[in-house]
Parts: C-alpha cells; structure tokens; sequence
C-alpha cells in the first residue's frame, strides 16, 4: 500500500501484542514505516506523480514537497507513522520523540494538504467526506483531483493557469457551439446577429433533463442528445444548400437520390480524383459535427452536475424568464426574445416526412385519372395535323427575366426584336404564365410535370409516372401515326432509359448531334448549334413526315459562365469556332462572387436562348410549323431574390392563324411577352387544355 493513502483503521488489538516483526505496539508506533524515509529524506515519490487537488490551489501543491492525502485530517489511522509529514522532522526537531513526536493516535497531515486546508475546505462545503462523497458530485480533493489529469507532456500540472484556461474557454466554447445550433436558421439569407440573441426554450428543458438525471443516465443521455443536436445540424446546412439552389428545404424522404447527382456533378466538374477527395471531406466535416456536438453536449452535463446548486438556480432563473417574456411578447428592437424556434424546426421536418410518406398513396390515386386515355387515335389533335409542332424548354426562363427592373429592359429589348423578327417571317405568338412545380432546378419534374398532365413536384413521383402507362402530350402525338416524334436533348450525357416514356421514337443526346466544340461550363451543346442540328438531323429533309419534337435548350442553365454568343448561321460548322469565343467569356468563379454580375450573365443568357429561338424560326420556319416556347422554372435564389414566385413564361408560335385561333379564349397576350395580368396555370394543367384546343372542333 502506497504511502500517499493511510491504511485502513485496524481491529484494536491487546497493546501487549507485537508487531510481525516483534517489535511491541508501543515501539512500533513510533518506528519507521517501511516506505518512510528517514529523517531529512525526501519522499520517495516525485512530485511528478502527485496531481493538484483543485486548480486554485494547484501553485501551492506544485511547491509542496509531499503528495496531497486524500484523506480527511480528522480521519484516525492505524500506523500515524505512515501519515508523518513527506518533508521529514519539523524544523528545529529530531523526528525521535520529545517535541517531534506525535501521540499514536494522531494523524499527520502533509504540509501541502494543511496549507491549502481552507481552500480545499470550502470547496467542499455541503459535500460528504472523501469516502462518501458520491459519483454525482466528487469531492473537492477527490473528484477534483480525479477529473484533472496531468495531459500530454504532463502540460496541465506544468502550466496550471494555461491548463485552468483551456478548461474554461473550452466550456464556454462547448455551451456557444449547443447555442448556436439551437438558434441558427436553415437558411443563409435570414442569419443575422440579431438571429443569436434569443433564449431558446430548448436549452432551459435539456439543462433541466440533464439536471436530475442520475450519473450513468446524464452521460448517456447527453451523448444520445448531443448527437442527436449534430445531426439536426447537419440538416440545417443541407437545407441552406437546398434553399440556395431549390429554393425548399432538403426532402427527407425524396431528395437523398439527389446527392447522388450531386456527386456526378462534383466527378463532371473535379475529374474522378477531386469527387473522391470532396466526398471523403464531407463524410470526415459530418463525424466532426456528430462528436463534436455529442462531447459538447457530455462536458456541460458533467459541468452542471459538479456545481449543481448555480446550475438548478440558473435554470430556474432561465425558465421563468423565458416564461415572462413569451407571455408578455418581449421583443426589443423586434427581436423575439423567448423562442421556441428549434422545436418549431423539428416539428416542420417530422411533418414533412410524414406528408412526404404519404404522398405515394395519393399520387397513384391521380395517376389513374387520364381524360383523353379512351380517345381513339383519330379523334386526338385534329386541329394540328400535318404541322410540325415543337415544344421548347428554355432553361431558367424565369418571371424574374421579365419583371426584375434590373433586368426588364434588356429583356424587352430582345424580345421587342424577336417579335419584329417573327413577323417579318410571317409568324405571330400569343403568351401567358405557367407555375412550375420546381425552382432553382429539377429541370426533368418540370419537364414530366408540362408533358404528363400530373404534377410532379419530387423525384418519387417522377420514378413512379415514368414507369406507368400514363401517357404524355408527346406519346399521344405518337399514338396517332401522324407525326414522327424525337427528342433534342443536349443536357444528356449518358443512358436515359426515361426517354422511351414520353413517347419519342428517335433520341439525339449530346454525343449525336455532331457537336466538337467546348462545353460552356455545365452546357454540352451551345442553343444555337443545337436548332441547327435539329434542322440538318430532322427539320431540314425532304419528303418526310410531320415531325414532333421535344427540344431542351441548355445554355442558359446555372451558372451562366462562361455563356455563348449568336454568330452566323452559315459558320457553325461542327462547334470548333465556340472555341474561341469560350476564351473570350467570363470566368464562373470571379462571376459568383457578385450577386450582381451573376443575375447580368444570367441575362445574357437568357437573350442568347430567345435570339437563337427567334433566330432560327425566321431562317427555317413555314407555314407548317408550330412552336410551344416556355420555361422550365425560376433560376435560383441568387438571381430572384429569394421570391417564393414559380412563375414561367409560355408562349404559342405559329405560321398559320387558325393555330392561333384555337386559343383565343385563353386571353393569353400577343407578342412573346406575357401581361402581368395574363392567365396563370398550374403547368399540370396544360396539357388537358392544349390536347382540347385542338381536338376535334366543336360544333
């Protein structure tokens, strides 16, 4: 047994009875133990090994030539020679009796111990003695001592005020971080200062848990609770990516497909090497947050159950006044100062899954209704036979093109000319407003959503519309033997099983139109070069049937750097000449660090798909063909604002006036560009309408 802990008190014995070794109780008593240094020796164990007993005191033990006891000073022992002071014989003493000596059944304090008495005493007011002092609440030499270790290189017994700091600030660091997690919006626009001087209502109740749990359960408790907090964490930042983007929340239940995209994305812009390395960072950044959140969460327990009486005043201090405020609707500077808003959080996202959980029963409930599924096929879009009808997404043709003051007369502009253009071809148009079930992009849910009839506002539905017999506005053209149907789809890179769905017997993806130039960032194929492949592949030969075309014009897809220019239809040749004018553009990384430059290219680009579309109408239009123009959905936020309007233009273009007039009881504007006050749509609405303007005439 080592010298540092006093023996235990022994049986009392006859004082006639010798010890071991023979020698008599009276002797022994004041004999050398066997691990005692003699006289004048020092203790034979470093100081080294001996941890402070509490870090206001730690200076003082530091100096101290003895180890601090555990024991209490009144506690009796069996061997008071044991408990002689560490320093040897006081001064001005023998150590062999006389003044030296001590009565056998008095203890012996180390001097380091007595010196900081009163510190160690004060501390422990209300606190048992060392050997019933519980786990909950450690003693002051106990706990304290048992809670301090000595670190690396023995650092924190080296430098015990750098050690004392690192404690605190590292508390105070654990208690910011839970705060800030608590009080953070999921969205980047509305965090502000005034977003973290609030009192959220969830801390009072996880202090309060935590607080009358016993050891065991507090710990794991707030390990549960703290990772729990890091997940809720890791959510919030998905969902400032998808608000940034899409303009909602990330989907629980639909979205996580979309990190697989997100990845092919990452391997289309890094190269397989830089997708590797950003997804191992994202998979160590998530870790992180999880341990740090749950250590955070561990260390202010732990903190809380050492000074339990100011954390159960704090608390109830912290109650009522939240109490007071939420009742009153304190809100100084319209600061809410009593929040619940992490509780709110929570309850949104659970509604949200269940909702989302749900929403399959629903769709397969409209995705048996169909008003034209018994039509015969010569019953189907009389009034467009022998036309060649095409439909014509433009990419982030948004409202926002045509309303934002920043942007509005540009706009005006290009299609003031466009207008002046269709006309001198002997075309006119007549526009209006679609809702997109999306903004920001989902591109293909806006696209399945105008073809289908049904709104396919997640990817769920997408999967499940795609694999049903639900028929499309572009299968039914199929359906009736009229028109050859394919698809101009420049954004697709790689196998589109979807594509046999809508109804398209020929597809022409990035890889067949014959394209050699540059990609203009995420944009394969440049607008312009894509209307020309269509005329040489479909458009442009002779003695063919009617065509139905699916056309996606991808250039003005986000980020709108480096963006292409219309040059002279006779010099596309096979793309090499965008070459060049790619060099000339603008660099995607210095355009997003501006808001300002970004909704400017984003103009641009947005002129270029128009005048491309104008453009190629005048140079290759007749009276038989017929064009659908619209936009797929809002750019994102960066560009709009933040407005949660879906709106997207639409526009019919046609050569021929009874195209036209089969829609004049739409009350759409003349022109490509729509009134404010034009007739808004849901997009699922459209195709019921167009297949009934023109089917069969009414009599």
């Amino acid at each position: 047994m080592s010298h540092h802990t006093p023996p235990r008190q022994l049986p009392e014995t006859d004082a006639a009875s010798a010890s071991p070794d023979g020698t008599p109780a009276e002797d022994a008593s004041t004999a050398p133990a066997p691990n005692d240094p003699g006289p004048g020796a020092p203790a034979d164990v470093e100081p080294a090994d001996v941890e402070p007993a509490d870090e206001e005191t730690a200076g003082a033990t530091g100096e101290a030539n003895g180890p601090t006891t555990t024991a209490e000073a009144d506690e009796p022992v069996a061997h008071p020679a044991s408990a002689r002071t560490a320093d040897g014989p006081e001064d001005g003493k023998d150590g062999k009796g006389g003044k030296g000596e001590k009565a056998p059944n008095e203890a012996v304090v180390p001097r380091a111990a007595s010196a900081d008495e009163d510190s160690t005493d004060a501390a422990a007011s209300g606190s048992t003695s060392a050997g019933s002092t519980s786990a909950d609440e450690p003693g002051p030499s106990g706990g304290a001592a048992a809670a301090v270790r000595p670190g690396w290189f023995g650092w924190r017994r080296r430098f015990p005020r750098a050690a004392r700091a690192v404690r605190v600030g590292t508390s105070v660091l654990a208690g910011v971080l839970l705060f800030g997690v608590l009080l953070i919006p999921n969205r980047l626009d509305r965090i502000a200062v005034d977003s973290f001087l609030r009192l959220p209502v969830e801390a009072i109740f996880l202090a309060a848990v935590l607080l009358v749990l016993p050891s065991r359960a507090r710990r794991v408790t707030a390990l549960v609770l703290g990772a729990f907090v890091g997940l809720s964490t890791v959510l919030k930042c998905l969902d400032m990516g998808f608000y940034q983007t899409l303009a909602r929340p990330f989907d629980l239940v639909f979205d996580w497909v979309l990190l697989n995209d997100a990845a092919d994305f990452l391997k289309d812009s890094l190269g397989r090497p830089g997708e590797v390395l950003v997804v191992i960072g994202v998979i160590v950044l998530l870790i992180a947050v999880l341990v740090m959140s749950a250590l955070a969460m561990v260390r202010l327990a732990d903190l809380m159950a050492r000074h339990r009486p100011v954390a159960v005043r704090t608390t109830l201090v912290l109650g009522t006044a939240w109490i007071v405020c939420f009742t009153l609707g304190v809100q100084p500077g319209g600061v809410t100062i009593a929040t619940k808003g992490y509780t709110q959080y929570l309850t949104n996202r659970v509604q949200y899954v269940r909702e989302g959980l749900g929403d399959a029963e629903v769709f397969q409930k409209q995705l048996r209704v169909d008003a034209f599924a018994g039509t015969p096929s010569d019953r189907l879009l009389t009034g467009l036979r022998g036309k060649d009808m095409l439909f014509t997404f433009i990419e982030s043709y948004g409202r926002v093109a045509i309303d934002d003051p920043a942007m509005a007369p540009e706009i005006d502009a290009t299609l003031k000319a466009g207008d002046d253009r269709l006309k001198s071809a002997g075309f006119a148009a007549r526009s209006g407003w679609l809702t997109s079930p999306v903004t920001g992009a989902g591109s293909w849910l806006a696209h399945t959503t105008f073809l289908s009839g049904l709104w396919i506002k997640n990817q769920q539905r997408y999967r499940t519309v795609t694999t049903s017999d639900r028929a499309t506005l572009t299968s039914y053209f199929q359906k009736t033997g009229a028109w050859r149907t394919v698809g101009i789809v420049p954004g697709v890179r790689k196998s589109w099983p979807e594509g046999k769905y809508f109804g398209l017997d020929h597809i022409y993806d990035s890889t067949h139109l014959g394209y050699q130039g540059p990609y203009f960032s995420w944009t394969p194929v440049p607008d312009q070069f894509s209307l020309e492949a269509f005329q040489k592949l479909e458009h442009g030969k002779k003695d063919r049937d009617p065509i139905m075309a699916e056309i996606i014009l991808a250039s003005s897809h986000n980020p709108w750097s480096p963006i292409a220019h219309t040059i002279d239809w006779n010099d596309l040749g096979n793309g090499t000449v965008f070459n060049k004018i790619k060099e000339e553009g603008t660099n995607p990384t210095e355009v997003w660090k501006s808001a300002k430059r970004v909704r400017t290219e984003y103009r641009k680009a947005i002129q270029y798909s128009l005048d491309s579309v104008t453009q190629w109408v005048q140079r290759y239009g007749d009276d038989k063909t017929v064009l659908v123009v619209l936009g797929d959905h809002q750019p994102v936020p960066t560009v709009t604002g933040g407005t949660a309007n879906r709106d997207v233009p639409v526009t019919i273009i046609a050569h021929d006036p009874k195209v036209l007039d089969r829609v004049a009881d739409w009350g759409w504007t003349d022109g490509l560009k729509p009134a404010g006050n034009a007739p808004k749509w849901r997009m699922d609405q459209f195709r019921d309408r167009f297949m009934t303007a023109y089917g069969p005439a009414k009599k």
